[in-house]
């Protein structure tokens, strides 16, 4: 099994290296690809050094897989070369995502929609991967009607520079900017860039791929997006509304049989996820689960997850072995 990670040297694709690891993915031959600034240099993986390739010298190779994450004016241009070369890609820009001849896959909820005609396949943006975790299953069995979330996103998903300009005012040291305003003990009300309508994209993002996943438009979501100063980690305020009614012994229930999923919720014990909980782990975390005592049939929760692993990285990993294991590659 010939691979290739596209973007090996940003923080998820170091993280994807990281997860390819740990799950002692198949590989035969791993293809690290970088800009052409990183070509030459070198990355451990598994105690072994390999020399960082370019995009052209990758296409060239064929790997049967490719693992992108080198933002999304790199896949669109590069996804299709290594598709035609026959290489199936799964692409962690939102570049595909809402493409409607691409599939938008969370593998505990929809992987069987793969087969082996999906050369470039989309991985959800991390806000959604988490949020599609937690509600697919309820969605099953109570069937929803509306969705209200608000997010409190690390400075880790804007990436690198990001990271840095909360270090840097941390420390109080004047550096480069990754926002319009300091992150430090305050909170932006913007993720990503503002839209006609006033929203931003991640806001669009968490209102539509949730759609696309579960193959379902019967109902809506509104989303508010802030970036909040913690390094690693987000979190979402969700408020659910179902056709049906429901018990909460139930619906914890349902939750905690979901694969991935992990509830911690006791109040008298002061159990509820948090980010600092959640850092390098897999699973969605779900807990403050309580009855909306102001509209019928209504649900609160609070969902926290790795962003850099389950919301990107390792559902990225997890779509790859699951085409490996049903031979679609």
């Amino acid at each position: 099994m010939k691979v290739a990670v596209v973007g090996a040297t940003g923080m998820v694709g170091e993280v994807m290296l990281k997860v390819l690891a740990e799950r002692d993915f198949p590989i035969t031959e791993l293809l690290l690809v970088a800009s052409e600034r990183s070509v030459g240099k070198k990355l451990a993986y598994k105690g072994q050094e390999h020399t960082i390739i370019g995009l052209a010298d990758a296409v060239a190779k064929k790997p049967q897989i490719a693992i992108f994450s080198a933002g999304g004016d790199t896949s669109l241009e590069w996804a299709p070369k290594f598709a035609e070369a026959g290489t199936t890609v799964v692409d962690n820009s939102s570049a595909w995502r809402m493409d409607p001849t691409k599939k938008l896959v969370v593998p505990e909820i929809n992987a069987d929609v793969l087969t082996p005609e999906d050369k470039i396949i989309a991985n959800p943006n991390c806000s959604t991967i988490q949020l599609v975790m937690a509600l697919a299953p309820l969605h099953s069995k109570y069937k929803m009607k509306r969705v209200l979330v608000s997010t409190y996103q690390s400075v880790s998903g804007t990436g690198v520079k990001a990271v840095k300009q909360l270090e840097n005012e941390m420390a109080g040291v004047d550096g480069e900017m990754a926002y319009p305003y300091p992150i430090n003990r305050n909170a932006l009300p913007h993720c990503d860039v503002f839209l006609e309508n006033g929203y931003t994209k991640e806001e669009m993002k968490l209102a539509r791929e949730p759609q696309k996943i579960l193959d379902d438009r019967s109902f809506s979501i509104s989303a508010t997006a802030v970036r909040i100063p913690t390094a690693g980690g987000h979190s979402e305020s969700v408020n659910v509304e179902f056709e049906n009614d429901f018990e909460l012994s139930d619906v914890r229930k349902i939750l905690n049989d979901t694969p991935g999923v992990t509830v911690q919720d006791n109040p008298d014990t002061n159990t509820y996820p948090m980010p600092i909980y959640a850092h390098d782990k897999d699973e969605v975390f779900v807990g403050r689960i309580r009855r909306d005592e102001s509209q019928r049939n209504s649900l609160n929760m609070w969902i926290v997850a790795d962003n850099l692993r389950k919301g990107a990285a390792t559902n990225a990993v997890q779509i790859a072995e699951y085409l490996v294991k049903n031979k679609l590659v």
